[in-house]
């Protein structure tokens, strides 16, 4: 294999990447970025590598969420409460439900890139670049806005840390206390089958929380800390580049931006820069499979990503649709079988299930996101293997982007609180069934 370094990837063929007007201010910012502290620790990106590869022997479970793309806009106290918040209930009840520990991951402090089908769309008669992030450009359909900016990221390297901050006091200042019970208010579930059920799931787990501290079976404090861990698509090459470096009394590079990052659907190309660059990092790294993926290209990506077969480092992440899961994921899976590596598998029904109303709003499908979700644990299991994780674009806020669930979201809805700047994400609520949901099928024999 030929020599990496963390620039190697430059002599590869780039897609997704912004057509910035002048290039050459690039370097200077990409060299501000590298001498500013990183914003993880590489011995945190181990620590998650461990805890992966516990999921990836069945000893652990993953909840990997956020939102679709962030805004800087976003970056504010409330915003980002609502987000872990909506995380850390989502991942007791799926850890109270598969009796072991689940892995927070959220797509946060760095989620600012998102690529598109298009690099330009018309709006009101006017072709401009499309929006790709606030990493690159601006939402607002004005053309001097959606005009490539290096500069962003700089602001994005200081949306992330701050961003990260606020997290790591939250997780460790008590913000994920477990024992407030009105915190497991159902009312949006009101009137539906599952109520009952899942009201009673949410009472046996503050139970739970109660008898095993009554007995002394916990430290002060163990119940209000978590660990959390950072994710982002890594697009924007030489914005994960100027994050790469060889810690001290480390061997190898590690991308000290998040401590995890994946390749999208669209950049996973064997011969791109984007398996070249990740290929050469430390991380432990996902990768986006379609249908579009083929058995053998499937095997040369698990070859050149994780050509030690290290426990942790590669996560597989399946995105077919709720109709194509079944045609798709039990090839995929015999493939990987076939060749004895071990990997982590991981479903995102999100983005095989979009489609868009007939005013040519985007949007989602919470039944056909259950669809697919309720399909890869069955087919795993009917094929012998083991779905460790799941991936999702969601909020903690009250959107009306994703139609269905206990709220019954209409299309009419859409239109009341639709403020996403990319995909649609499923709201707080949404989330919130989607984890009770989860959790009986992890139950399911």
């Amino acid at each position: 294999m030929t020599p990496w370094s963390p620039d190697s990837w430059r002599s590869r063929p780039a897609r997704q990447q912004p057509d910035y007007a002048e290039p050459q201010a690039l370097a200077p910012i990409a060299r501000r970025i590298g001498s500013l502290p990183p914003l993880v620790f590489s011995g945190e990106v181990e620590g998650l590598k461990a805890e992966l590869a516990r999921a990836e022997a069945g000893r652990a479970f993953v909840l990997h969420g956020g939102d679709c793309a962030e805004r800087f806009a976003d970056c504010e106290r409330d915003t980002i409460v609502r987000k872990l918040k909506i995380l850390l209930q989502m991942s007791l009840i799926l850890s109270h439900a598969g009796r072991r520990p689940v892995v927070r991951l959220g797509r946060i402090a760095g989620q600012y890139a998102k690529p598109r089908s298009s690099p330009t769309e018309v709006v009101d008669g006017v072709e401009m670049p499309v929006y790709r992030g606030d990493l690159v450009n601006g939402l607002a359909a004005e053309p001097a806005q959606r005009q490539p900016d290096p500069q962003r990221m700089l602001t994005a390297y200081h949306h992330a840390a701050t961003t990260l901050n606020f997290i790591r006091a939250l997780t460790a200042g008590g913000f994920a206390d477990l024992h407030h019970p009105e915190h497991w208010r159902l009312d949006f579930m009101a009137g539906q089958p599952r109520q009952a059920a899942f009201q009673q799931m949410a009472e046996r787990i503050h139970d739970a929380i109660d008898f095993v501290e009554s007995i002394g079976a916990l430290r002060d404090g163990v119940l209000d800390r978590v660990t959390f861990y950072t994710s982002h698509e890594g697009l924007v090459l030489p914005y994960e580049e100027a994050f790469t470096t060889q810690p001290p009394r480390r061997s190898g590079h590690y991308n000290l931006g998040a401590h995890f990052l994946w390749i999208g659907d669209r950049t996973r190309q064997l011969d791109g820069a984007h398996v070249e660059y990740f290929r050469g990092i430390r991380n432990p790294i996902g990768v986006k499979i379609g249908p579009s993926c083929s058995p053998a290209e499937l095997v040369e990506l698990i070859e050149k990503l994780d050509p030690d077969d290290e426990p942790g480092r590669l996560t597989l992440i399946t995105r077919y649709g709720a109709d194509r899961i079944a045609d798709y994921l039990p090839k995929h899976i015999e493939t990987v079988k076939a060749t004895g590596r071990r990997v982590l598998w991981s479903c995102d029904p999100m983005h095989g299930n979009g489609r868009k109303t007939r005013d040519g709003v985007k949007t989602r499908d919470f039944s056909r996101i259950l669809t697919e979700l309720e399909r890869a644990f069955a087919l795993h299991r009917a094929a012998g293997s083991r779905l460790g994780g799941v991936h999702f674009e969601l909020t903690g806020d009250d959107v009306t982007e994703c139609l269905g669930g206990a709220q019954a979201l209409e299309e009419a809805d859409l239109t009341r609180s639709y403020t996403t700047g990319c995909d649609p994400r499923l709201n707080y609520a949404q989330s919130l069934e989607m984890a009770f949901r989860i959790a009986e099928m992890m139950r399911a024999p």
